[in-house]
């Protein structure tokens, strides 16, 4: 048996509280979630190229076309990502509502002549070759306003009224905009988003069951009054039952994960997005992930969603100001609640709905809004307590890198 020395004895638990002091910095939040939103945007372009190359050769293009167009938006979102983490509150708190109004006025556009449907939902636009989705901008603009709104009433939301008026009653307005569409995927996780800021703000639970009731209600009448969704809806719950067409999707997306087993096929080595998967470099981009990269791929990507959830979590917990902890909560919801429903769908246990895999699948206008989202929390993360005298006193660039290179002359 070795004999353990005084200095070891010491040094190991002096080793625990040093990593244990640096989890619990000030500047946690900042660090996980700049450095979980950067992991996730490099996997998601990566696999966008892997899992759209096919697609783009049999029609002709070059088969880095739906990558270069996805790496765009990503140059795109980064700026206004960086200038985002900047911004104080107080500019927050003054375009709510001015950023509400402009977000309901670009989505009334989808019923102008500039509107365009695609997969059955009218949600977008297109002037020239510019294309956009405006219920993306909408999402973001309604969880800042929401923060706003719900933080002044935050003493009087035991009372039915003031968690209506004007929250709730606009918040609906928005969701019904987006409904108009036909797009429930995209209604859907508003609704999460509306649900996250209510709760963070303290609205009690008795008003969320009525709520939930009313929901329920409104999604089975949506379901009943649209053939194809009562199709999904079949599908899903009796796969053994659906023809190759009905489950078609949902049967390859399977297939891909069954595949890749615990390692995967390999980078680009899947055989699903040969024209077999649709959407595969989209909304079933997970099958993909899973299929090349195997298990230990999804539960990466599933560990930085889970980064992303515990920094917001923290900024929620830990930040003095209410519309901070509601706007985060509404954007915590979104982002996650989003992630969750794709990945649902992919493996089976929802219907196919139809919404995007947050950072990771192809699609501008939802990366560069989540992107944009990202950034806002990433700013309130640089207000916590302690996190700009942190982050003030870290060692520039500049100065660590000219230390490092008078050290290796020494």
């Amino acid at each position: 048996m070795t004999a353990t020395t005084p200095r070891e004895e010491v040094t190991a638990p002096a080793a625990k509280r040093s990593l244990l002091g640096q989890w619990n910095s000030a500047v946690t939040s900042y660090y996980v979630l700049a450095g979980a939103t950067a992991l996730l945007l490099v996997i998601g372009l990566v696999m966008v190229l892997s899992s759209s190359s096919a697609e783009s050769l049999a029609d002709g293009n070059s088969p880095y076309a739906v990558f270069f167009d996805q790496a765009k938006y990503a140059v795109m979102g980064l700026p206004i990502l960086l200038l985002a983490t900047r911004l104080p509150l107080r500019f927050y708190k003054a375009v709510a509502w001015p950023a509400l109004l402009v977000g309901v006025i670009f989505q009334l556009l989808v019923f102008s002549p500039l509107g365009a449907s695609a997969g059955g939902n009218r949600g977008w636009i297109y002037v020239g070759s510019f294309s956009a989705q405006p219920s993306e901008a909408l999402k973001l603009a309604l969880a800042i306003w929401l923060g706003v709104v719900l933080t002044r009433k935050q003493a009087l939301l035991d009372q039915w009224q003031h968690v209506f008026v004007p929250a709730v009653l606009a918040a609906s307005g928005a969701i019904f905009l987006v409904l108009l569409g036909h797009d429930l995927g995209t209604a859907m996780v508003m609704i999460v988003l509306v649900f996250g800021a209510l709760f963070v703000a303290g609205v009690p639970m008795r008003m969320f069951a009525v709520a939930g009731l009313a929901g329920v209600g409104a999604a089975v009448a949506l379901a009943l009054g649209s053939t194809n969704r009562m199709g999904r809806i079949g599908t899903w719950l009796d796969p053994a039952s659906c023809s190759t067409d009905e489950c078609y999707q949902t049967l390859h997306g399977g297939w891909g994960l069954a595949t890749g087993g615990i390692g995967g096929l390999g980078l680009g080595q899947s055989r699903e997005k040969w024209s077999y998967l649709p959407a595969a470099h989209n909304d079933f981009i997970f099958a993909i992930i899973g299929e090349e990269l195997g298990l230990v791929g999804t539960l990466i990507v599933l560990t930085l969603f889970g980064l992303l959830a515990f920094a917001m979590i923290r900024v929620i917990r830990r930040h003095p100001d209410p519309f901070v902890q509601i706007t985060t909560g509404a954007i915590l919801c979104w982002i996650i609640g989003q992630a969750l429903i794709n990945i649902a769908v992919v493996i089976g246990l929802a219907p196919v709905i139809g919404v995007p895999l947050p950072l990771v699948s192809a699609g501008g206008s939802a990366l560069i809004m989540t992107m944009a989202a990202l950034g806002i929390v990433i700013s309130f993360a640089r207000s916590e307590p302690g996190a700009a005298q942190a982050l003030a006193a870290r060692p520039s660039v500049v100065r660590s890198s000219l230390a490092v290179i008078g050290r290796a002359r020494g």
